[in-house]
């Protein structure tokens, strides 16, 4: 009898507050942020590594590849596009994260709660946005000790970050897509590898277009990352900016017209 009475309760109670679904997912977003906290471990990605990677490229290749420069010359060029391939890199994380939660039964629990179905899924990508932020944060005060500076001001700079951040949250969606149709989170791992990999290394963020082989410059030029990486070195250092950045907002808009819708679908079938 009072199981019948409850949840006509809940249910009426839903019901009559039609955006309690964004503060819902907000609350699901804060936990996962805390769930971040007390496993710091699981922030590596986001904080060693790109450290370990403006390291590698600056000062092992950088001579090499900026010529008579050296590693200060070549840092200008090098940061923002270190910046994309980090950020992009760590969205990989959201899809293999949301796999493995569902194969603890942690969404099974979220169905039994009186909230909005979608709720635990857009809290996982706003939740993960801390991650990003936070190897933004890194990657850019580790170049700021090695002397980089916003030349176009910094109101331009900050611009550029928040551009990659977006991008991120969008690119997102193909990992979260990813982590609900695949089995294992090993497999949404390797698949993620295998499609970023040529979008970050066979792009303009270590060397210029002008210098790859025809047939790679022909990927190249089509390539979000590309466009992305034009955008933030204008930004941040000067040059032409109109074209990149409309062609990289395409992308965002196009990224998440495709992959959230099924993604959203792939997460209601799943549960």
């Amino acid at each position: 009898m009072s199981t019948a009475t409850l949840e006509p309760a809940a249910h009426v109670g839903y019901r009559s507050r039609p955006f309690a679904w964004v503060q819902q997912s907000l609350t699901l977003a804060w936990r996962n942020i805390v769930r971040i906290r007390q496993n710091p471990e699981a922030l590596a990605d986001v904080t060693f590594q790109p450290i370990i990677f403006l390291a590698l490229f600056l000062f092992v290749f950088g001579g090499a590849i900026a010529g008579g420069g050296g590693w200060r010359g070549y840092l200008p060029q090098l940061l923002p596009g270190l910046l994309v391939q980090t950020v992009v890199f760590a969205t990989m994380g959201t899809g293999v994260g949301l796999n493995d939660d569902f194969a603890k039964g942690v969404f099974d629990r979220f169905r039994s709660l009186p909230i909005a179905r979608v709720s635990p899924l857009i809290g996982a990508v706003l939740g993960d946005a801390v991650r990003y932020s936070l190897s933004i944060v890194i990657l850019m005060t580790s170049g700021f000790v090695l002397g980089f500076r916003f030349d176009n001001g910094v109101g331009n700079g900050l611009l550029g970050m928040l551009i990659v951040l977006l991008f991120a949250l969008s690119m997102c969606w193909i990992w979260v897509w990813l982590g609900l149709v695949m089995k294992t989170a090993q497999g949404v791992q390797g698949v993620a590898f295998l499609v970023m990999f040529p979008l970050t290394f066979g792009s303009n963020i270590f060397v210029p277009t002008s210098t790859l082989p025809g047939f790679l410059q022909a990927f190249t030029k089509v390539s979000p990352i590309t466009y992305l990486v034009d955008t933030e070195r204008a930004l941040m250092g000067g040059g032409a900016l109109q074209k990149p950045l409309l062609i990289t907002l395409a992308w965002m808009v196009g990224l998440v017209a495709v992959f959230a819708p099924l993604a959203i679908r792939a997460y209601r079938r799943r549960t």
